[in-house]
């Protein structure tokens, strides 16, 4: 079988159904066995960096690795923002480059290059993968691929990238299609760290610390989503019957009406959600990294004295920021149906959820921008979740609407949600989008991005409209980069260079209809119903709806350095930053004790 051809069976016998690709040289015979041989649908962005996010998103709501693939040179280049999003935020995908012949590369002479677009990818991917092969050698295709598999979906998902040179592309390769691999054995606990306790130890421990704890709290991460574990989280929480707080890559465990779910922590979390975490009394963390966006910077603060359990499927996660933690490094569908069978009574969390719920009503989302001129942010994303309950998700890109987007959105049933977390790369909801909405079998998916954002893959509206896809675009313009610009506020006295001086945007609503799709601009509360109203007049059909907003909005609260979570800036109150642990939180009588 031609090298081309074996790839292209290969991937569909392991279940792949799409693949994102910029057409280029050096991958026309991996794109033409694909399209001949198989019944994997491609589809063709119009940048790398597009097709190497729609997989990404694509891979985050199938659980297979998403698929990219890109010609050499500029093309392999690229994808390297993509792969470093997948390393990053442990999604499992493979990355495909096409190779020149050997004859035409420099090999060890001492040259920067000898063939066109000879470039040597798999160096400058290695440190953001979990592998990175050249595969030059047409016996090693069949093996590669399965090592690349393997290694994506193992432990701790990744991406993986295959540099595949012509030769092996078109060489004949003697190969039959292998069974499909079984799945690998759970990893048993306890092995990770010296000294770390057994699944049993751990839990039993935990349960004990857990009896007595008057304010215990779940922090719920994103290796929750990335395990495949949602939905044994969602009974797990519900046995033990405490509240739950999720970091930004948690956003969608738990949906909006359940009864436990308290809010978004962190560095832009809702206040009333920082505050139960700095008082509760009993922390579990699942597949967080606690990293210093979710901490803050003082991580001795963070600490406390409170008894803190992390599970984890990768241990160097554990005891890294935040010491003197009791860790468990385990993959947490296996840790959640042990604690299912050994969980303890139901205790009585009445008064600690009861303290949470006033604080909820005490600091709105909505009023932490103080009196707004035009349209609020926070009740904007109410509004958008209200109108949207035909979204299959919603994917926010990177900058204040993504926190607007974090805090404030109601996700009902199996709604995701889709960010770029550790690599925070602006740019990243459009062409996602597109992979969310071809894995959820074309359901409508919403964007919420910035009109900084939003241009930087713009040129993926074209995919948009080309394919149909039910895509609504929710372009939040404030004329300017304002999560820079609101740290301009403060670190150099208002002085915008880059995010309000030298920068502009288009009419976004003009450059819709350049690409043929609908639109509606907005500026007025007033106006807000009848704009969602028109975004999802046909639900089928892509919408883009421009909300312009006031360009000195900041994104509250914000968390302030060297102090806890729970003090944090807002516009309603100005004095905020001097107020005392006392007055930030409510009285010491309202605490269970």
């Amino acid at each position: 079988m031609k090298g081309s051809d074996l790839f292209a069976t290969y991937l569909e016998s392991r279940g792949i159904t799409h693949v994102f690709e910029l057409i280029g040289g050096t991958i026309t015979y991996l794109l033409d066995s694909i399209q001949q041989r198989t019944s994997i649908r491609i589809v063709s962005m119009h940048h790398e960096q597009g097709a190497g996010f729609a997989a990404e998103a694509h891979a985050r709501l199938t659980g297979l690795p998403g698929i990219a693939l890109a010609t050499s040179g500029p093309g392999a280049t690229n994808l390297l923002t993509a792969i470093g999003s997948c390393h990053f935020d442990s999604t499992p995908a493979i990355f495909v480059t096409g190779q020149i012949n050997r004859e035409e590369r420099k090999g060890d002479l001492p040259l920067r290059q000898l063939g066109f677009q000879e470039t040597d990818i798999v160096a400058m991917a290695r440190p953001i993968t979990k592998g990175a092969f050249l595969v030059d050698d047409p016996a090693d295709l069949p093996s590669t691929l399965e090592q690349a598999f393997a290694l994506a979906l193992g432990g701790r998902p990744g991406p993986v990238l295959l540099d595949i040179s012509m030769e092996v592309q078109t060489a004949e390769i003697p190969w039959e299609l292998p069974e499909p691999p079984a799945s690998p054995a759970a990893p048993g606990g306890g092995d990770g760290l010296p000294g770390e306790d057994s699944l049993e130890t751990f839990w039993t421990a935990a349960l004990e610390d857990l009896a007595v704890a008057k304010r215990p709290l779940i922090l719920a991460g994103g290796g929750i989503r990335t395990s495949g574990a949602a939905d044994t989280f969602r009974p797990f929480a519900a046995a033990l019957d405490v509240p739950v707080v999720h970091s930004l890559m948690g956003v969608d465990v738990l949906p909006f009406e359940d009864p436990l779910r308290v809010g978004l922590i962190g560095l832009y979390g809702n206040r009333w959600a920082n505050i139960a975490l700095c008082e509760s009394d009993f922390l579990l963390v699942l597949g967080s990294r606690l990293d210093s966006r979710q901490t803050g910077s003082d991580t001795e603060l963070f600490r406390g004295s409170r008894p803190l359990y992390h599970v984890d499927c990768d241990r160097h996660e554990l005891n890294n920021r935040i010491k003197g933690c009791r860790t468990l490094t385990l993959e947490l569908d296996t840790f959640l149906r042990h604690a299912l069978r050994h969980r303890p009574p139901t205790g009585d969390h009445r008064p600690w959820k009861d303290f949470i719920d006033a604080e909820r009503a005490r600091w709105p989302d909505t009023a932490e921008a103080g009196v707004v001129e035009g349209i609020n942010p926070n009740g904007l994303m109410h509004r958008l979740s209200e109108a949207s309950g035909a979204a299959a998700a919603f994917v926010a890109d990177v900058g204040q609407h993504q926190m607007w987007a974090a805090q404030s959105l109601q996700l009902h049933g199996s709604q995701r949600f889709l960010t770029s977390g550790g690599m925070g790369a602006m740019g990243f909801a459009l062409p996602a989008a597109i992979g969310a909405c071809l894995a959820s079998g074309q359901q409508p998916v919403v964007v919420i991005a910035g009109d900084g954002g939003f241009q930087i893959n713009i040129q993926e509206l074209q995919t948009i409209r080309r394919n149909q896809l039910p895509i609504k675009m929710l372009v939040i313009n404030n004329h300017c980069h304002g999560m820079v610009r609101q740290i301009q506020d403060v670190a150099f006295g208002a002085r915008y260079q880059s995010t309000l001086w030298g920068y502009d945007a288009p009419a976004f609503t003009a450059v819709a209809a350049a690409y043929g799709i609908r639109s509606a601009l907005v500026a007025e509360e007033a106006g807000l119903e009848e704009a969602l109203r028109l975004m999802w007049a046909e639900p089928e059909a892509p919408f883009l709806l421009e909300v312009v907003i006031d360009t000195m909005l900041n994104a509250y609260p914000k968390a302030m350095a060297g102090r806890p979570l729970s003090e944090m800036e807002s516009r309603r109150d100005p004095a905020q930053a001097e107020l005392t642990p006392a007055a930030a939180t409510a009285s010491e009588q309202t605490l269970p004790r």
